[in-house]
């Protein structure tokens, strides 16, 4: 077989494509802790005193508002979390972390200045700052003296970030930066005071500095109109000659990229979370309607139609929820076990470059499982649903960004075939043999291979003939194109699908698995789920492969490699019909997702 059971390169991110783990080696909603639980009823009841009552005030942008809550969060730590204990923060683990971004999601201009403060605009100095720039600012960004903010994108380079205009040199007497550019979308920029600026040293190499309000030749422009997110403060930053202290300089002179690109990982893992927080209010949200709202003699709920909407929506975010728990639990494990002698900040962003792919899925599935749940609640509210006076309008405007930030999901499509192809490469990630060795199996022809009985043989079976379909695919294309594949997007793009319908297959039949495990009877509705994510999944990646395979084949190997497919992808067919009726029941019956903490 192609693949095979083996733990060895479990702990590597990508390795999931290429090895079996086991439902025990998957962390799940269940196992967290009493104390991470708390972190996240804490951050909800905050949400619910202080943000959800100023929702209006903040849409309207009331001066100093934003600030002032963040300052609020501060007071009960919540702006500490991911700053080390030693300066001033709450250290948390990231887990906690996670589940905290999930749950004040509920709002998403908060959301997102909570974000640009704790997460991207404190990550950079935690992991790459001096001594004496975390003892200066970490303390400060803890308590909420100094808030944060992040200044990456630029009016002329959006996804290409490296093309930076922004420009710094050197003063005559050595001790200043003079910075000149502009920087465009800058979250929190109108009121922070720390600002994570990246510029061209001699207008070549690539760096990153600290810059703090108040610097002559700095100022912040007017708020941007957006279609979305518009309680948070987001403008555009100009720098005229402005003067940043030598010893502000961020890491080191031409390696801004390690920091903007390792910063941005861990940015795109809490979206992700952000963004599967947010899913569950809106299924919440247009599950409520669809109880209240009568049509035709009945509530909407009675109806077969709005049954599906809800149960896929229900489907999706459990998938989804599978995969950032699963990916939590393996980047806290990373984390929590530090080798000798080892730096723990750097083994952190070791770690986030590690598990850049999985915050790259997180990130793409998250966002677009967020966007089919606001547009779906959108269509069961109806006409309500397109009014301002409901929250789903806001949460439809609201959900729309999460796919542009944070790297497009164009961007991140790229790059998750990007990272599995230089990591094989680079004999990191043993894809190359497995390829190989499945092209031995292909030739060899049809076997009658066994996998174990139960309730889930059929899931198991789909899985493993979902990641040779992805080897099929990919391999085909590598001997197409090999190092000019990045330059057919189309066929790079439906690979990554495939590879994001993998995770969240995998990560969901291995937690159905461990909760029937642990209840020592079937899953049930989990299994039902499951069970009807995968079949659609399966779907999905055959078409992705189908069209991957047309662009990189062609004539008699096009019509062998299509066959092999259709062999690899074949899976029994499961009545999801009567599946997201079951799961609609149970989202009705309390009127939210029904496997929280499960």
């Amino acid at each position: 077989m192609a693949i095979s059971a083996v733990t060895e390169c479990l702990t590597r991110g990508g390795a999931f494509l290429i090895s079996s783990c086991k439902p025990e080696d998957v962390f799940t909603p269940a196992d967290l802790t009493d104390d991470q639980r708390l972190v996240g009823q804490t951050a909800e009841e905050f949400v619910a005193k202080e943000v959800i009552p100023a929702i209006s005030d903040l849409e309207g942008h009331k001066e100093g508002l934003m600030a002032q809550i963040l300052r609020k969060a501060a007071e009960i730590g919540l702006l500490g979390t991911g700053v080390p204990e030693e300066y001033g923060g709450a250290g948390l683990d990231k887990i906690s972390g996670m589940l905290l971004a999930e749950k004040l999601s509920a709002y998403a201009s908060f959301a997102v200045s909570f974000g640009a403060h704790t997460g991207i605009g404190t990550v950079p100095i935690v992991y790459f700052g001096t001594e004496e720039q975390k003892k200066k600012y970490l303390p400060k960004i803890a308590s909420g003296e100094l808030l944060s903010c992040y200044c990456l994108s630029e009016p002329q380079a959006g996804s290409d970030s490296l093309n930076s205009l922004t420009r710094a040199v050197l003063s005559p007497d050595g001790k200043n930066w003079i910075l000149n550019g502009q920087k465009m979308w800058i979250t929190n920029g109108g009121f922070a005071d720390v600002y994570i600026v990246f510029a061209k040293v001699d207008g070549e190499k690539f760096s990153s500095f600290i810059v703090e309000r108040g610097t002559p030749g700095f100022s912040a422009g007017a708020e941007e109109k957006k279609m979305g997110i518009r309680g948070s403060s987001t403008v555009p930053l100009f720098f005229d000659n402005a003067p940043v202290p030598k010893e502000n300089l961020l890491h080191e002179i031409g390696r801004g990229h390690i920091v903007a690109f390792n910063t941005l990982n861990s940015g795109r893992y809490t979206l992700g979370a952000s963004c599967m927080g947010a899913s569950k209010h809106v299924l919440a949200d247009a599950s409520k309607y669809a109880h209240e709202r009568r049509a035709f003699g009945k509530t909407l709920s009675d109806f077969g139609l709005i049954q599906a909407k809800l149960g896929e929506m229900a489907i999706r975010i459990f998938a989804l929820e599978s995969m950032m728990y699963r990916s939590a639990g393996l980047i806290e494990a990373a984390v929590s076990s530090p080798r000798p002698g080892a730096d723990k900040s750097r083994q952190a962003m070791e770690t986030l470059e590690e598990y850049a792919i999985e915050s790259s899925i997180s990130k793409v599935v998250g966002s677009e499982t967020l966007d089919f749940c606001v547009d779906e609640g959108v269509q069961i509210l109806g006409g309500y649903g397109f009014h301002e006076d409901y929250p789903m309008a806001r949460a439809y405007r609201d959900s729309r960004i999460n796919r542009i930030f944070e790297g497009t999901n164009e961007i991140n499509r790229m790059l998750i075939i990007q990272m599995l192809m230089r990591r094989a490469q680079a004999g990191k990630l043993p894809l190359i043999p497995a390829a190989l060795k499945l092209g031995e199996e292909v030739l060899a022809g049809p076997s009658f291979e066994e996998f174990q009985a139960g309730e889930f043989a059929e899931e198991d079976r789909a899985l493993m003939q979902a990641k040779k379909v992805f080897l099929l695919a990919a391999g085909t294309a590598v001997q197409k194109f090999r190092e000019k594949l990045a330059d057919q997007q189309e066929v790079v793009a439906a690979l990554s699908n495939i590879v994001m319908d993998i995770y969240a297959m995998e990560s969901s039949l291995r937690r159905a698995q461990k909760s029937a495990a642990a209840r020592g009877v079937s899953a049930g509705l989990m299994a039902d789920v499951c069970r009807a994510f995968i079949y659609d999944a399966m779907d999905r990646l055959e078409k992705d492969a189908r069209t991957a395979l047309a662009g990189s084949a062609e004539g008699d190997t096009l019509t062998t490699q299509l066959a092999v497919l259709r062999r690899f992808a074949k899976h029994s067919p499961v009545d999801t019909i009567a599946i997201r009726r079951r799961v609609a029941a149970a989202v009705l019956v309390q009127d939210k997702y029904p496997f929280e903490g499960r």
